[in-house]
């Protein structure tokens, strides 16, 4: 094995992302033990990326950007060979994982388009394996770029994983890259949150990635789901099962018109920041802080005693290792799935950026090197 070039986006300061992001070409070493190297075919961005550049979990400089890859296998560390669906981050969990840094920005927290975390994708055994055959050099697999530990992550031609999953067959590695953050964010805030059969849960936000894919995964956990959100995707949230209405004034009563004047049990506040949203979310939950969850409103949430996830995620979850081959499976039999708000090639990343940046993408926004815009 030997380095090999690459074009990447990253950061060598912090600041506002497109003041300080910059299209470099450097060299891409030999994979370290508990990673493989990978010829990027797609990469998600997340607001997380964002908050990355502005100084969300501080470290080493330069730092890339993309945490949700597909691509090629084309090196595997020694520890690795001859193949192997590792998760150094597999190994706890991933309660802290950049997937919090992001949709709650749809949120750093929620980086995922989605939840906050603060380490790498968390991890459920150290060498947790794939529910899939172990992947090896030439496989097609999807996972988690190493942003902490590496100066570069996805948003480059070759990129270093720490986790990694095969896709599955008659799944388009665009749409695997489409998952980690926001499936781990939104999966792993329900289940700290206790969502179950009976219960009856607001989605505050459903229009974002992780409120989107967090209607789908309460709704598979058994629970009644009222969901708030813009037109462009409240048929999608209905077609899954969930009664919803709009966003904005007027919001809590047309929510106790759907449940009939009844509290729900649980909210999970999952747009981007909206401070003075939480009051009428705490009142829906019967005046209990302790039943709201937000992935965005940290600090308005603890001065109301509501719930951050960030602050509560933790080992013991269920790990990427197990969950994302089931929602990558599930993705491919169409019972799971994320928008597209647009793909483009890595050459116009800045207008990649710009449309994430904008707050209101309406989908994910991927990146695919090597690869011309789709039409």
């Amino acid at each position: 094995m030997a380095a090999v070039p690459s074009r990447v986006i990253r950061f060598h300061r912090t600041g506002e992302p497109l003041a300080v992001l910059e299209e470099e070409r450097i060299e891409i070493s030999d994979p370290p033990n508990g990673r493989v190297r990978v010829r990027v075919l797609a990469t998600g961005l997340n607001p997380a990326d964002w908050e990355l550049c502005r100084g969300f979990l501080p470290g080493a400089l330069p730092r890339g950007i993309g945490y949700d890859v597909a691509g090629i296998i084309d090196a595997v560390s020694a520890e690795e060979a001859p193949g192997g669906s590792n998760a150094a981050a597999d190994a706890s969990n991933g309660g802290n994982s950049a997937a919090d840094a992001g949709d709650g920005v749809n949120s750093p927290a929620d980086a995922g388009d989605g939840g906050d975390g603060g380490g790498g994708a968390g991890g459920a055994g150290r060498r947790a394996r794939n529910r899939n055959e172990p992947a090896g050099v030439g496989d097609v697999v999807f996972g988690t770029a190493d942003f902490i530990e590496q100066p570069s992550a996805g948003a480059a031609d070759v990129a270093l994983l720490n986790t990694w999953y095969r896709v599955p067959a008659g799944l388009d590695p665009v749409q695997a890259a489409t998952l980690p953050m926001v499936v781990q964010t939104a999966a792993w805030t329900l289940e700290t949150m206790g969502v179950g059969p009976g219960a009856t849960l607001l989605v505050h936000g459903a229009g974002g990635m992780v409120g989107y894919a967090a209607v789908q995964i309460a709704l598979r956990r058994g629970a009644r789901v009222v969901a708030t959100a813009g037109p462009t995707f409240a048929a999608d949230l209905e077609g899954f099962g969930a009664r919803v209405t709009t966003y904005g004034e007027g919001m809590p009563d047309r929510v106790r018109m759907l449940t009939g004047g009844d509290d729900v049990d649980l909210v999970l506040d999952a747009p981007r920041p909206s401070p003075g949203t939480l009051t009428d979310l705490i009142a829906l939950a019967g005046g209990d802080p302790g039943r709201v969850m937000t992935i965005s409103n940290h600090e308005e949430a603890r001065r109301l005693g509501a719930r951050v996830n960030l602050d509560e995620l933790r080992p013991g979850l269920t790990p990427p290792a197990t969950l994302l081959p089931e929602y990558a499976s599930l993705a491919t039999q169409g019972a799971f799935r994320l928008p597209i708000a647009k793909s483009y090639p890595l050459e116009k990343w800045r207008d990649a950026v710009a449309l994430s940046l904008s707050g209101n993408p309406h989908g994910k926004v991927m990146l695919l090197p090597g690869r011309e815009a789709p039409a």
